[in-house]
């Protein structure tokens, strides 16, 4: 691993969560990292993801929602998860040394940061890691509505078997945000970016997401 992983506990109301922070010498951006709704900050997928964001020269901080720091299956509802968000960016603007902070995550973690930036919290930009357009199967009931209010540079990750997001549908939304979005596609993978026939550790195919969130970081400085 490049550089030392520090535990934190951080207050989020009336509860602590924790969180992982991971910052090699001279980051060029921090990037927060939400966890999806069925797993922890500890995932193999972030884990790798994180290590392999520190060997591009970028910080992370990843945590947990209250839910699942209290063993919970049912993530919180929006306006916790996106109070913790905002506690969250403040941390993270602490624990930096004045660079670019950036929200990302999983999934619903990445949806609810987005939400957040939609009510304000500052950010440089957004990553998402598999956006939630829609439950699978329910392609007419669409989470979109928030993004059009957004206007910091986007990155939507997202494989083309995802079931959360049908390729067309998703294309129509980045299309209408207009060019503060980028939609990367990655070709054969699925809601976790596992692609069929190809055998990779859960830990390296959230490592191979880095090299592009971080060119997107770079060029959005």
């Amino acid at each position: 691993m490049p550089s030392t992983e520090t535990p934190l506990s951080i207050t989020v109301e009336n509860s602590e969560v924790s969180a992982l922070h991971i910052r090699p010498a001279e980051p060029f951006a921090t990037l927060v990292v939400a966890h999806g709704a069925g797993a922890g900050m500890e995932h193999p997928f972030l884990q790798g993801f994180a290590e392999a964001m520190a060997d591009q020269g970028v910080a992370t901080l990843r945590f947990n929602f209250p839910y699942r720091e209290a063993g919970r299956r049912f993530p919180d509802r929006p306006p916790l998860a996106i109070a913790t968000w905002k506690v969250l960016m403040d941390r993270a603007a602490e624990l930096s040394d004045g660079e670019p902070l950036w929200a990302s995550g999983k999934s619903f973690g990445g949806r609810m940061a987005s939400m957040a930036v939609a009510e304000g919290m500052p950010a440089r930009g957004l990553v998402y890691l598999g956006y939630p357009l829609h439950a699978p199967g329910k392609p007419e009931k669409l989470r979109d509505e928030h993004l059009y209010g957004v206007t910091v540079p986007m990155l939507f990750l997202q494989g083309t078997r995802d079931t959360f997001a049908t390729p067309d549908l998703l294309e129509g939304v980045v299309d209408r945000i207009g060019p503060t979005a980028t939609l990367q596609w990655i070709e054969g993978g699925d809601h976790s970016f596992v692609v069929k026939g190809v055998k990779r550790s859960t830990a390296d195919v959230g490592a191979s997401l880095a090299p592009a969130v971080a060119s997107f970081i770079k060029a959005n400085p």
